[in-house]
This record gives C-alpha cells, sequence and structure tokens, in this order.
C-alpha cells in the first residue's frame, strides 16, 4: 500500500507560480511510475504530468507543456509538480497518482493509488 498526501495548492494571479508536492509513505515510491491529474468542476479527471519509473522520462499534456514541470526526489519519497505561467483555465483540483504497472500511462484506470487533492485556483 502507498500513501499519497498533496500539498501546496493555493490562490494565485494568473502568470503566477506555484509548486505542489506529494509525499508518499507506506512504500518506497522508488518503484512506481507517477502522475499528476487535475480535475475541474464539470469535467472529468485529465492528465498533467507523469514519470515513468523504468525509464525517468517525463510526460507533459500538450496543455502545460513548456509551463508545468514533474520532478522526483527518491530520498524524500516525494513527487513535484512546479507550475509556472499559470491561467485561469489551469484552476482545478490537482491529484498526485502512482502506478504499479510495468508500462507507463497516462489514463487514470492504470493507476493503483490516489491522493486526496489539492485545490489551486487562478485569478485572471
Amino acid at each position: 500500500q502507498v500513501q499519497l498526501v498533496e500539498s501546496g495548492g493555493g490562490l494565485v494571479q494568473a502568470g503566477g507560480s506555484l509548486r505542489l508536492s506529494c509525499a508518499a509513505s507506506g512504500r518506497t515510491f522508488e518503484n512506481y511510475h507517477t502522475g499528476w491529474f487535475r480535475q475541474a468542476p464539470g469535467n472529468e479527471r485529465g492528465f498533467v504530468a507523469g514519470m515513468s519509473w523504468t525509464t525517468g522520462n517525463t510526460y507533459y499534456a500538450d496543455s502545460v507543456k513548456g509551463r508545468f514541470t514533474i520532478s522526483r526526489d527518491n530520498a524524500k519519497n516525494t513527487v513535484y509538480l512546479q507550475m509556472n505561467s499559470l491561467k485561469p483555465e489551469d484552476t482545478a483540483v490537482y491529484y498526485c497518482a502512482a502506478a504499479s504497472r510495468r508500462d507507463w500511462s497516462k489514463a487514470t484506470t492504470a493507476y493503483d493509488y490516489w491522493g486526496q487533492g489539492t485545490q489551486v485556483t487562478v485569478s485572471s
């Protein structure tokens, strides 16, 4: 079992930055694919960014490419999402997730463990 706790959300003006953290406990994060997803009211939960534990490759949704960066500190068992140049359309609840499967995937159904979410609100 892996327990995930997100933090770092908040209210920020458009153009600003936030860094989300996702701390894992229970088992080491090192052997899990990790992903960040978001869900705005009335929308389905969608992929934002991810990292493969097998290759170290990172993946981004087109809407955040060049603005968001996913990283991981295995010593702290924590995954981060650095969000720059934030836009009002980035407003959502952000979730981190971990997957134990062999191949990385951006599908929500591929992830075994989820955090409780952290609210990010970007004002115009």
